[in-house]
């Protein structure tokens, strides 16, 4: 999955917004002001990478299963990964880890909240 494709993918999420919050270089992806991803370009030593919100238990087991999916960086690792867009994890999965991520900080808004975005979601 490139960048831009990711890019796109997070923003078709309901109310997701991107900015440059942390600077150039580092696109970060929000849902009623709550970061849900962070996608920071590549450099001459890494490609591309995304750090998404997930779940410790799952956090662990894809980071077993991926050798690039790696503890979250500059976040907390318990709850955060990073992953190289290196082409190693397939779209798909990548994809369910920008919705997994989405998921979890959407459980953390208010209900009011979390029903209408469910609601647009569909």
């Amino acid at each position: 999955m490139t960048p831009e494709e990711l890019s796109d993918f997070a923003l078709e999420l309901p109310s997701a917004t991107d900015d440059e919050a942390f600077g150039p270089g580092a696109t970060v992806f929000k849902v009623e002001g709550k970061v849900f991803a962070i996608l920071q370009d590549a450099t001459d030593e890494r490609p591309a990478q995304v750090t998404l919100k997930c779940e410790p238990d799952l956090a662990l087991h894809l980071r077993d299963q991926y050798s690039a999916v790696r503890p979250g960086y500059h976040v907390n690792k318990r709850h955060w990964n990073t992953v190289l867009l290196d082409s190693t994890v397939p779209a798909p999965e990548i994809k369910e880890m920008v919705e997994h991520s989405y998921d979890r900080v959407v459980s953390g808004l208010p209900k009011a909240v979390r029903e209408r975005l469910r609601l647009q979601r569909g």
